[in-house]
């Protein structure tokens, strides 16, 4: 009976908070994945989490934090499921940073220059906004966001110190970053080929990757279709090298054009088909 008193309590006391107020509370519990927090207000459990990477950017790190010490942290999302507050110490930390964040709207364009290429993205140095107090640009580029074109790496597309536009995607509260899109501010080459190209065209093609069920084939610059193993030829075979190498030259007809997962179905076997 309490115990449902409580949880009912709890989430009447949540959903009185909205994403971006700023709560206070003493730390209740320190592990390697965050900071549990006893909001102010509601001393029965904690019900405020502020994960690893929203703790405080000057110290950085949890061991720092003390159960039994107060913190002040912006709410960034509240999940009344599980009775929890998620909240950021490096949010009241970096106000102006925090404010132009969220002043910005999903698909509005931002310009600004590559800051730093790494591994997992690229980071860009925004021409507005505060600069970030941690990374090299408050803006940052995944790597499938970079370009609709297949590539190796990052500096395949862009520079250090080159000058972009990219369309504002969300706002990372983890990492205090705008996620931004480079290719969404190009068209996409799949859907022009969609456009002048139907289900059962015939296509010349180079194969350009062999995998264990099939062959990747490029039929333009920019666009690559996948010949399922079944589909290179008539007689069944058991890997794709046995009909294939990387580098042939193949007749294929399209079996399939899925816009939507820019993906592209080939056939070899009709193609040998429509031939005869």
């Amino acid at each position: 009976m309490g115990g449902a008193s409580n949880g009912e309590f709890s989430g009447k006391f949540l959903a009185a908070i909205e994403v971006g107020d700023v709560c206070s509370g003493i730390v209740a519990e320190v592990t390697p994945r965050g900071v549990s927090v006893t909001l102010d207000g509601f001393p029965a459990r904690p019900l405020g989490f502020v994960g690893p990477l929203d703790l405080s950017w000057v110290r950085f790190s949890a061991a720092e934090v003390e159960v039994g010490g107060r913190i002040t942290a912006e709410v960034t999302a509240i999940d009344l499921e599980q009775s929890r507050a998620w909240m950021s110490m490096a949010a009241t930390e970096n106000p102006e940073l925090w404010a132009f964040l969220k002043s910005l709207r999903a698909g509005e364009t931002l310009t600004g220059q590559i800051g730093s290429i790494e591994s997992f993205g690229v980071f860009v140095a925004l021409d507005e906004g505060p600069d970030h107090p941690v990374f090299p640009g408050v803006g940052f580029i995944t790597m499938p966001q970079l370009s609709w074109r297949y590539f190796e790496a990052a500096s395949d597309v862009v520079q250090v110190g080159q000058r972009v536009s990219c369309e504002f995607l969300q706002f990372d509260t983890t990492n205090g970053e705008a996620r931004l899109s480079l290719r969404a501010t190009q068209p996409d080459p799949f859907q022009t080929f969609a456009e002048t190209t139907k289900v059962g065209q015939t296509l010349q093609g180079r194969v350009t990757k062999l995998v264990p069920f099939g062959a990747f084939v490029q039929v333009t610059d920019d666009i690559e279709g996948l010949v399922h193993l079944q589909e290179l030829t008539w007689t069944p075979v058991e890997a794709p090298e046995v009909v294939v190498q990387v580098g042939d030259e193949i007749t294929v007809v399209v079996t399939e054009i899925d816009r939507e997962q820019r993906r592209l179905a080939l056939s070899r076997r009709q193609a040998s088909t429509a031939l005869e």
